[in-house]
This record gives C-alpha cells, sequence and structure tokens, in this order.
C-alpha cells in the first residue's frame, strides 16, 4: 500500500520535471495558433446562425473572449510542461464558473458549476485559469496591473494552503467538506458588502423552477407554453419536439431507480431551443417544462449537448467514451453535491446530451461591479472551491508536497496570470479586427 509519505515524495520529485518558479511567465511559441483560427474550428459543428451570437459575446471585452475561449487556452497550457499530477479538471475554471446552488438537501451551496469541459489533467491547469480570469477581471474593472497581479497571487495562495490543509485530512472528511453559503456572511467586512452579499443569497434561493415559470412561461389558450424571445428563446419545431420526447425517455434510464419514480410524476408539456452562455453559444441546447402535481408545480430541465472537451487533444484519453457521461461524471466528482436529475443520452445523429435542472437556487456574482477587496476575497473563495475538488479527485497529499510551505507557487503563477492577461487583450483585439474585417460576423448586445 503506498503510504501517506511515498505520496508526499511522489509530489516532491514532480518539482524535478517543472520547479513552482518554471510556472512564471507567458511567452507565446512562434507556432502559436492564430485564436481566431481556433475559434472558427470549433464552430464548425455548431448552429451557424447562433455563431454571430457567440462571437457579439465574445467581441464585448477581454474577459467576455476569455470566457469563450477556452479552446486557445488549453492549447496554450498544453504547450508548457506540466506536472503530471492529474486531477479530474473542471477545464474551463474562470471566475464566472464558480457560484450558488441548492444542494439535494435544499442547502445553499458555493462550488464549481460548470463542466462542459472537464477533463482529467494536470492541477495547474485549472488554477492558473482562474488566476488568468482574475488578473482579467482585475483590469478591465480599472484596477490597475498591481491589484490585478495581486488578486491572482492571493487567489492561488488560498488554492495552496487549502490544499495542503484538506491534505491531512482522511477521506470521508474531504469527501463530505463543502463551502455553505451561509458560512460566507462571516467573511465579509464592510456593511455594504454584506448586504450585496445578503441580497445575491436571497436571489439565489428565489431562483426555483416555480418563479422560471412567471418569467419564461405564458397562458396560451388555458394552457401553459414557454415564451418566445428570438432568437435567444425559441419553440422547438416539429422535428426538434419529436427528438426531445425520444432523447427524454432515454435520459430517464440513466437517473438512478428513485429518481426515475419521482421524474414519471411529471408530465411534458412544452420544448424549446434556448442560446445560453459565451463559449456554448451555437451548441444545441434546449429548455423543457414539465408539470407535477398540476400546473403550479412546475419542473424546468436543461438538456444540452455535450462535445469533445477542449482538453481531450492535448491530454491521454479519458475514462468516459460518451461526452454527456464525461460530463455528468465529471461534475459528480467535482461538486460537493449535485443536482438530483443530472443525466445523459444519446439523441439523433448519434449528438450527445446531458440533462439538469434549469433553475434550482443558481446564483453568480457579478464580477464586474467588483471593487479591489471585493475580487481579492470572491478570488479566495473560489480557490478555496477549486482545492475542494482537486483534492476528491486527485491525490492531494502529492499535490500539497509539491506546492510546498513556501510562498514559490503562488508568485509564479501570479506573474503567469498578468502575462496571460495581456495576452488576452491582444486575442480579444485580434478578434474585434477580424469582425471589422468582415473575416467571422458579429451580433452586438444580443
Amino acid at each position: 500500500m503506498t503510504t501517506p509519505a511515498d505520496r508526499a515524495d511522489r509530489g516532491r520529485a514532480a518539482r524535478k520535471r517543472v520547479p513552482r518558479s518554471a510556472h512564471a511567465g507567458w511567452i507565446p511559441s512562434v507556432d502559436r495558433p492564430d485564436p481566431v483560427a481556433v475559434l472558427e474550428r470549433q464552430g464548425r459543428d455548431r448552429l451557424p446562425e447562433l455563431l454571430p451570437i457567440r462571437y457579439g459575446r465574445m467581441v464585448a471585452s477581454p474577459f467576455a473572449f476569455l470566457r469563450g475561449s477556452a479552446a486557445v487556452m488549453a492549447a496554450d497550457l498544453a504547450s508548457q510542461p506540466h506536472t503530471g499530477l492529474t486531477v479530474q479538471l473542471c477545464g474551463d475554471a474562470h471566475l464566472l464558473n464558480f457560484g450558488l446552488y441548492a444542494s439535494p438537501e435544499r442547502a445553499l451551496l458555493f462550488d464549481l458549476n460548470d463542466f462542459d469541459e472537464t477533463f482529467p489533467g494536470p492541477f495547474e491547469w485549472d488554477v492558473k485559469r482562474l488566476a488568468a480570469s482574475i488578473a482579467v477581471a482585475a483590469r478591465e474593472n480599472g484596477h490597475g496591473d498591481t491589484k490585478a497581479h495581486r488578486a491572482a497571487l492571493e487567489a492561488t495562495a488560498t488554492y495552496r494552503t487549502a490544499l495542503r490543509s484538506l491534505a491531512r485530512k482522511g477521506e470521508l472528511a474531504v469527501w463530505y467538506d463543502r463551502i455553505d453559503a451561509d458560512s460566507l456572511l462571516p467573511l465579509v467586512r464592510s456593511a455594504g458588502n454584506r448586504r450585496r452579499v445578503e441580497s445575491s443569497l436571497t436571489r439565489a434561493r428565489r431562483r426555483t423552477s416555480l418563479h422560471a415559470v412567471g418569467k419564461l412561461t405564458e397562458t396560451v389558450a388555458g394552457r401553459r407554453r414557454i415564451v418566445q424571445d428570438p432568437p435567444l428563446l425559441e419553440p422547438a419545431g416539429a422535428s426538434d419536439m419529436a427528438a426531445v420526447r425520444k432523447i427524454f425517455s432515454d435520459y430517464r434510464s440513466t437517473l438512478s431507480e428513485e429518481r426515475r419514480l419521482l421524474l414519471d410524476r411529471y408530465r411534458f408539456v412544452d420544448a424549446a431551443r434556448k442560446v445560453v452562455g459565451v463559449g456554448s453559444v451555437g451548441t444545441r441546447c434546449f429548455i423543457v417544462l414539465l408539470a407535477g402535481r398540476d400546473q403550479d408545480d412546475p419542473l424546468f430541465l436543461q438538456i444540452k449537448e455535450a462535445r469533445k472537451s477542449v482538453l481531450e487533444e492535448h491530454l491521454p484519453s479519458g475514462p468516459y467514451v460518451h461526452p454527456g457521461h464525461r460530463v455528468v461524471a465529471g461534475q459528480r466528482l467535482l461538486q460537493a453535491a449535485s443536482d438530483i436529475f443530472l443525466g445523459w443520452m444519446t439523441g439523433p445523429q448519434g449528438r450527445a446530451f446531458y440533462w439538469r435542472q434549469l433553475r434550482d437556487m443558481k446564483g453568480s456574482a457579478d464580477v464586474a461591479g467588483m471593487s479591489p477587496a471585493e475580487l481579492l476575497a470572491y478570488g479566495r473563495l473560489c480557490g478555496t472551491a477549486l482545492a475542494r475538488a482537486h483534492a476528491r479527485t486527485g491525490d492531494r497529499i502529492a499535490i500539497a508536497a509539491y506546492l510546498g510551505g513556501t510562498e514559490t507557487f503562488e508568485h509564479a503563477v501570479a506573474d503567469f496570470a498578468s502575462a496571460y492577461a495581456a495576452q488576452t487583450t491582444a486575442d480579444h483585439a485580434t478578434l474585434g479586427a477580424a469582425v471589422a474585417a468582415g473575416v467571422v460576423t458579429a451580433s452586438p448586445g444580443i
């Protein structure tokens, strides 16, 4: 049996392959792919009529570009040496892919909340994407390079200390570890910030299927229907409706027995195509309205197309052949508690999909409105959540030993984040130039 000492030795040995200081800095290789070409290649199998929305959202700002360009950063990270200390990566661990959601016990938790790109890989890739997103957000908020560097540094330092703390705990203690949303309030120093956090928690608790009915549906001829808001929300056509009903039936089989029983108590009411996010725009996504006891007992589910992770071409094969299975399994591994309606299936033309609740007390931070102090605090929170997820899925003792008790790792990653923030700004300008030249079409403000 491998002892904790053996595992720690493995982590320290990784420093010989990649010294902690080697994570600093970013110099693009001479053969670095054009970022717009990477995005165009990614969009080949997406719905072409929606791609202008994707580019319109990405061209809005460097941070929006970063959100939509996980494939670009994945290639950049893969061009650098890595530790070989593998975890289940989120794959897209930027600031806005953390947030609030409800556990099955209806507790409000803070955790990672997006898993489209999840895949096994070196732990530092998630850490670097988080740190880079913090640096980009700080610069965009006008905080300046020094404060941007400090915010990235603090988030990475918190990741290191949290991971090292978890390395000293037993297996069940790590598995049951979670960040309860109510525990966030004592961390907020000023009364104004406390009120904003309390308001965010209140809004998240209201975001349920019942709340969504008032915003997303209307009554037509006595029947409840999903509203139209083209091109962002459109009725499912006859062929799409038939496909959704078919994959709804198949999805049921991927749930556990007690959850199938619960799902069977709902009836299918309506479905619509929905545009979501930034990086996901162009993939096939639907929302489905179900009714339970009566029309006042709704359940909204989301069906989202699952594709190959952007990490897959850069890493060894993962354990899941089906992309939907990969997403669902990755979410269950990384989150402290997961949606009871998570499931996956194969749809028409062999496309992979996964299901989840559309609104289940979900909430995200307003990063654009954060002061330097607020961004520091939020970055630390995200670093803590990321460490918890990695400790569940990787060798936390080896990673903790690699990180060590000094500040070397966080200083290096913060330097990388600052340099990569500048790269993101340049890539965003490249996309803007491509839009201006007509190379790609963008629909701004949608």
